[in-house]
């Protein structure tokens, strides 16, 4: 009973990708005294049944057992549950307890032989070079229970000794099997859960100051090529694009979003459509699609994927407007409505109506989608997808499905968390967060634990630090520290990050007191950017960047999700947790563990006791080990209770990798 993870009742599938530890769990339980065991079977794509894996028992949970599995091809899976009657472990059971009380003594050895007999009869369905090695260790075992003139206790011994455990973990007897499922499993390539992403405006990179004129002269997507090698420096392998497509020209937006333009003025992206093209197009100014080929390639070249916006809206001179009036909202004074989220206002923007023909807007997103898909793109970063209907989503997400299992999109969904879960169990890869707005300690506590345990096996976070809609308070008024910490805690929390240009470079400053907007946001307007004059003095976050995207790369257990354990700092500003991935081997030396701790106060150096839970790290309480800063290269000795001290300044965080001693 209660298999989980079963997404809406079964109907759609958990995620999880190739090679990622998945976990199962469910209450597997039956009548009477009698052993039991369970294991999980996962079908794959092929249709064929994988060998099942071994569920344990939760030592705190009665009846509630797990197991911990993963696939090793994407595509369409299925898991099931089965929970049978373990007749040698009942056995085991009744015989330790009557052998040494003298009960039934030759009874016990009798049925115990006639048990093993069973098992090695099953021995031809094996593999035949494991076969030979366990009957005769079978046999030795029948022919020392049988063997009355041996004591008790070592005919006993021989029944359960390692090597006849070895020969039932690979040959149990299962009785009475019975299966709950099989359940959807789907599993992407590893995009879908790990990836650093970088957001720049192609306009912006290589834009300059005219000096005889003093006018802005925009860049493309030939001088934006020129900036992917300092993306790849940094350790970024996802670019993401705002909109490329042509501006509208009717009620486009100026500087800060004012409805007074000026001869130049850019407008905004997002405002899509002209009489230059519509959503397959390529804005004239940034190139020609040539060009976006071109810089496709050339990331491609430095191990960068490019994603590219999928804003579903229209500027009031987008093509659609006049050859498809329906697909918008007309008012009651014969005026199409512009968008609207109160008190914003974006007059250069008409949404999509979808409910006057469902099936020409399908159509052509789709044939939209696949045209960029055509041209290189296996991302897209879809915008407001709240905005529009959930049944059209799980419809195009499912279409390119079908034929492009590789394509990834990124649900931009800031809104209720019943509609973010939803458009994440309907099919988006990945999703934006509210980790923006999660600031102090216990609410990045609460809120990490939620996105990697209890919503992880549906909704995929992409932990964006800052956003050009988004620059939170505690950047605008913490200093460098606040970018640092916000950027340590982003790299480390979860599988995907992302940054917005000009983050390195601290920008901070709002629009107005109380606003999350920029000032001179780059939605509006070219920003021109001092990239090698930050560098010559040495005022960028560019090398502390490149370093987390080093450390994320070198270690497996920065690339999971599920992974995450909180631990309890004295101090309401010391936020700890690690991150535990487990090797290949049975050796936990192998194991791939990493303790965070970060001062979340950008203010004030703070110091704590930090108390660790080892088991969770797969320790005993009271070990000791070594623990070294991924950040400076120092190594300490640590255990359950430890000290730090951290000056946002200097160091606001340790990022350790656990090395055990091997005894």
């Amino acid at each position: 009973m209660d298999v989980a993870p079963v997404v809406d009742l079964g109907r759609y599938p958990a995620k999880a990708v190739v090679g990622e530890p998945f976990e199962i769990t469910a209450l597997v339980f039956r009548e009477g005294h009698d052993g039991l065991n369970a294991d999980v079977v996962l079908t794959g794509p092929d249709g064929k049944r994988r060998p099942w894996v071994r569920m344990s028992k939760d030592p705190t949970e009665p009846d509630l057992w797990r197991a911990t599995v993963s696939a090793d091809e994407p595509g369409a899976w299925t898991f099931e549950v089965e929970g049978w009657s373990d007749p040698v472990a009942t056995w085991r059971h009744n015989a330790g307890i009557k052998i040494p009380a003298g009960i039934d003594v030759e009874l016990m050895f009798a049925e115990g032989v006639l048990l093993l007999e069973r098992v090695a009869e099953g021995l031809a369905a094996g593999p035949k070079r494991t076969a030979a090695q366990d009957r005769r260790t079978l046999e030795d075992a029948i022919a020392a229970m049988r063997d009355t003139r041996r004591p008790e206790d070592v005919r006993y011994a021989a029944a359960v000794s390692p090597a006849v455990d070895e020969v039932l973990d690979r040959h149990p007897l299962r009785d009475l099997v019975t299966s709950e499922g099989p359940y959807k499993l789907y599993v992407d390539r590893p995009r879908a859960l790990y990836g650093s992403w970088y957001e720049f405006f192609p306009r912006s990179e290589g834009a300059y100051v005219d000096e005889r004129t003093g006018r802005v002269v925009s860049g493309n997507l030939r001088t934006a090529a020129k900036r992917l090698d300092a993306v790849a420096a940094m350790g970024f392998d996802v670019l993401y694009l705002p909109p490329i497509h042509p501006i509208g020209k009717v009620n486009r937006k100026g500087p800060n979003n004012t409805l007074v333009t000026e001869e130049g003025d850019p407008g905004s992206p997002w405002a899509i459509g002209s009489d230059e093209g519509g959503h397959d197009a390529v804005h004239p100014d940034l190139g020609t699609l040539e060009d976006f080929d071109d810089f496709v390639a050339r990331a491609g070249e430095l191990g960068i994927e490019v994603a590219l916006d999928l804003a579903l809206q229209a500027a009031p001179d987008h093509p659609w407007v006049s050859s498809h009036p329906e697909w918008f909202t007309t008012r009651a004074d014969g005026s199409i409505a512009y968008a609207e989220n109160p008190p914003k206002k974006y007059q250069d923007i008409y949404p999509v109506n979808f409910d006057n023909d469902p099936e020409g807007i399908y159509a052509e997103v789709l044939r939209v989608v696949r045209h960029w898909m055509s041209h290189g793109v296996r991302i897209f970063r879809v915008d407001n997808p709240h905005t529009k209907p959930v049944e059209f989503w799980d419809w195009l997400l499912t279409e390119v499905q079908k034929t492009d299992p590789d394509v990834i999109f990124l649900s931009e969904a800031f809104t209720k968390p019943a509609m973010m879960r939803t458009l994440a169990t309907v099919g988006f890869h990945q999703s934006y967060t509210y980790f923006t707005w999660r600031n102090a300690k216990w609410e990045l506590e609460e809120y990490l634990t939620e996105l990697s345990h209890e919503t992880s096996h549906v909704l995929r976070p992409n932990l964006f630090v800052n956003t050009p809609d988004i620059l939170h308070a505690y950047l605008q008024y913490g200093g460098p520290a606040a970018f640092r910490i916000r950027a340590t805690i982003a790299a480390t929390a979860s599988p995907s990050w992302g940054v917005y240009a000009g983050f390195e470079l601290f920008e901070h400053v709002a629009v107005k007191p109380g606003s999350e907007e920029y000032l001179d946001s780059e939605k509006f307007q070219v920003r021109v950017r001092d990239w090698e004059g930050a560098e010559r003095s040495g005022n960028t976050l560019a090398p502390y960047l490149t370093r987390l995207n080093d450390i994320r790369r070198r270690h497996p257990a920065l690339q999971q999700l599920r992974n995450l354990t909180v631990h309890h700092s004295d101090d309401e500003s010391i936020l700890v947790f690690s991150k535990h991935a487990e090797g290949p081997g049975d050796d936990r030396h192998e194991d791939d563990v990493l303790i965070i701790v970060v001062n979340v106060d950008p203010h004030a150096t703070r110091e704590s006791t930090v108390h660790l839970n080892l088991p969770a790290l797969g320790m005993d309480w009271h070990d000791r080990f070594a623990v070294h800063d991924e950040l400076t290269g120092e190594t300490w000795t640590w255990g359950e209770h430890n000290y730090v001290r951290l000056d946002p300044h200097r160091q606001p965080a340790h990022i350790f990798t656990v090395r055990r001693p091997h005894l």
